[in-house]
């Protein structure tokens, strides 16, 4: 066997470097098979461009790009391909490292599955009912809603799939659950951003009740948008428990503030910009949640980045249902009506759901048996970070802290 043919085998698999242009990072991704490779960009939302890689004669790796016009050269050593990337008259160096997700459950299983599906009107949905050994009517079951944007069934991002690590975590210590694909996931004909959390909600519903006849107690773990859709059907009646990750309790119009004050600031945005830009969201979203027209709305200077990125979000908040409709979103004013045991969780460096003003909110409004923690220094999806920023997401190996999926796994059976 060649040499050559022996480090194309170790090279199989995800690997990820990083090239620096004029000071920005950019994270590229390198999928290699037996078959060939693709590449992702996916700070750029560029992802499964085609490639074609070959190896000349020393060993030397070449990955051509087509599509943008991209050539990677590079030698493999010691767990390491390093090298160097092209792009027209750019040529820059690029250190590729194996991209790792070791909390990636992989068979065999202690535990069972089954791929089920569910309607809700025209749309149908497709997911994975984990069941632990010796399950019973009585084994506690968790339905899982996943966060913002149309996701599959794992939650999946930026190759983490944390909802089927939570999924693995439950079946472990006995308690079942059901994961489910986001409305038309998959399905390039259905316009995702015409729905709203209302809909989703009523998804959930559903999954509630296909649950329902199999188990006597159904609860809900939902995260980020999936923990506020946790408070509302909780208000409801609906679960006979939640866990609610980086729920959203506070209005969503200074939840949206909050975080882009955040995320400005750890930008390295100055002070003064940063609040220029919140004041001018505070009075667009004042407008909006009044029914009254923006077209008329002059913003105030801003550096010409913030400036661009300030348009193009009020067109969307004008103009997409999602955001008309996420605007109104209100769950802390009907959690007084909770009645079933809560737990509700949040990362102290969480930039997208603030942690101390939703989780102090849950805290003084649920009546109910219920809890609230705070995890020291980690983000919205519950890793541990150094500055929340969500960039940090794909350079962490971790998906899920091990501390946070013991708490849920350990809160649930406490309660059942």
């Amino acid at each position: 066997m060649s040499l050559v043919f022996m480090g194309a085998r170790a090279q199989e698999g995800r690997w990820i470097g990083e090239l620096d242009v004029q000071g920005t990072k950019l994270p590229l991704v390198f999928n290699f098979d037996a078959d060939g490779c693709t590449v992702d960009s996916p700070l750029q939302g560029a992802m499964g461009l085609k490639a074609e890689k070959t190896y000349t004669a020393e060993g030397k790796m070449m990955v051509s790009v087509p599509t943008i016009g991209g050539i990677f050269e590079g030698f493999y050593l010691k767990n390491v391909i390093n090298g160097t990337f092209t792009q027209g008259p750019a040529s820059l160096p690029l250190a590729l490292k194996k991209l790792n997700r070791p909390q990636t459950p992989v068979e065999p299983f202690p535990y069972t599955t089954e791929e089920v599906s569910f309607r809700n009107g025209d749309l149908q949905f497709n997911g994975t009912l984990t069941l632990p050994a010796n399950y019973t009517k009585d084994t506690p079951a968790v339905v899982l809603v996943t966060g913002s944007g149309q996701q599959n069934r794992d939650e999946e991002l930026l190759y983490h799939k944390p909802f089927a690590v939570i999924a693995d975590a439950l079946a472990r210590q006995g308690i079942a659950s059901l994961r489910y694909d986001d409305r038309g996931f998959g399905d390039t004909q259905v316009q995702f951003y015409n729905y709203c959390t209302y809909d989703f909600l009523d998804d959930a519903k559903v999954a509630i009740g296909m649950l329902r006849k199999r188990f006597g107690k159904v609860g809900v773990l939902g995260h980020s948008e999936g923990g506020t859709i946790a408070l509302m059907l909780a208000s409801e009646g609906l679960t006979d428990f939640i866990v609610s990750m980086a729920g959203m309790a506070i209005p969503a119009p200074q939840q949206m503030v909050i975080q882009n004050r955040d995320q400005l600031t750890v930008g390295g945005y100055q002070a003064e910009d940063v609040e220029t830009y919140c004041k001018a969201l505070e009075d667009v979203f004042a407008l909006l949640t009044q029914g009254k027209d923006t077209d008329s709305f002059v913003a105030p200077q801003m550096p010409d980045a913030l400036a661009q990125n300030f348009r193009e979000a009020l067109k969307q908040w004008k103009t997409i249902p999602y955001f008309t409709r996420f605007l109104t979103l209100d769950a802390g004013k009907n959690l007084s009506k909770i009645k079933c045991p809560v737990l509700a969780l949040n990362g102290t460096k969480d930039l997208q759901v603030d942690c101390e003003a939703n989780l102090s909110l849950i805290d003084k409004g649920v009546t109910s048996p219920h809890q609230v923690v705070a995890f020291e220094s980690m983000n919205h999806l519950f890793q541990h970070c150094t500055t929340g920023a969500l960039t940090e997401y794909l350079q962490i190996e971790e998906t899920i802290a091990p501390e946070v999926l013991k708490k849920i796994t350990e809160w649930i059976n406490g309660n059942y």
